[in-house]
């Protein structure tokens, strides 16, 4: 019999007694205080027998995996529930072969189509914790772009484990592949993932590598005018498609630069992140080559925002725009 079965079985005696007992005092009083000691005895259950199935959760087979906020998380072997914080972990689940494994994921999980059937559980900056713990997963994907800070500490109170990821290049978005194959069990698809992605990489690579660096301006937004600095993994993209980020040395991922910089960058090509308030460049550069030549690209802002196996997609876009002759 299992400890917790055991531990019902003590309880269950201990009540038979106490009902033994109540045949002392007359029938109201003795409705009166078994009323109350059954409310109790509930209690008293409930509350040992939850903790038990907690300690058998924190008990069962793990494993340590370190997230890239270097903490050494205990990953149970076998998930089975597992919540996504961000698209661009959706994604790469569903890569691997383990999105039958969600349960939550957020309001702008939209890819695969298979991902808008699962319960949402709020956006990626404002989660429904109460949602999130009454779908019971094992462990919840976060993306440091969340406000981690205001949940970690609530969900580890549950025995729910978080894992972070907050990759900065290309190398890093492998990285979380094999990172996320490893706690779904599935090394060996994530390994195939990513040596098709590299292939592919390489491919454009060897065709670019060649090819004269065009200066690269790419704009998140209109207006305010937003970029990304050297801790964007955007950055890395570019230098891979055979440009250069005029933004690369700026500091943080995403600034927001000011017209009188933006000015002076006179860029020879400018993408677009495309969406509906970023379909033209900013007017500061109406003058600059990448306006004149017409060297203006756009490119859909989920491929480009998602640090997921879809970014190669990116890629190969941003390195035919900048290159074209290279792909005849």
């Amino acid at each position: 019999m299992s400890n917790v079965n055991l531990k019902i079985s003590e309880k269950a005696i201990f009540a038979n007694a106490f009902l033994c007992e109540l045949r002392a005092f007359t029938p109201n009083a003795r409705f009166q205080k078994l009323a109350f000691i059954s409310l109790l005895l509930c209690a008293f259950l409930f509350t040992n027998c939850k903790s038990e199935i907690r300690k058998a959760q924190v008990n069962s087979p793990s494993h340590e995996v370190t997230d890239d906020l270097g903490r050494r998380v205990k990953i149970p072997e076998a998930i089975e529930r597992a919540v996504s914080l961000a698209p661009n972990l959706t994604e790469i689940v569903f890569a691997i072969g383990a999105g039958n494994k969600l349960v939550g994921v957020t309001s702008y999980c939209n890819y695969p189509i298979e991902a808008q059937k699962i319960q949402k559980v709020g956006d990626t900056l404002n989660p429904n914790i109460e949602n999130i713990i009454a779908l019971k997963p094992q462990i919840v994907l976060v993306s440091t772009a969340s406000q981690i800070e205001t949940f970690t500490k609530t969900l580890e109170q549950q025995d729910i484990t978080v894992f972070v990821t907050n990759p900065n290049s290309l190398e890093d978005i492998y990285k979380s592949i094999y990172q996320t194959g490893e706690i779904f069990g599935k090394k060996e698809k994530s390994q195939e993932v990513v040596d098709d992605l590299k292939k592919r990489v390489a491919d454009i690579e060897a065709r670019t590598n060649t090819a004269k660096d065009i200066k690269v301006f790419l704009q998140i937004s209109n207006e305010p005018l937003f970029t990304i600095g050297k801790e964007s993994f955007l950055t890395d993209l570019i230098a891979r498609a055979g440009g250069v980020s005029i933004t690369e040395t700026v500091a943080t991922a995403y600034p927001k630069i000011s017209k009188e910089t933006a000015f002076a960058l006179q860029p020879e090509a400018i993408i677009l992140s495309d969406s509906e308030d970023n379909r033209e460049p900013n007017e500061i550069f109406k003058n600059s080559p990448a306006v004149k030549n017409g060297n203006v690209f756009k490119i859909n802002a989920d491929l480009l925002s998602r640090p997921s196996p879809r970014i190669v997609d990116a890629l190969e876009q941003i390195a035919r725009d900048l290159h074209p002759k290279t792909f005849d």
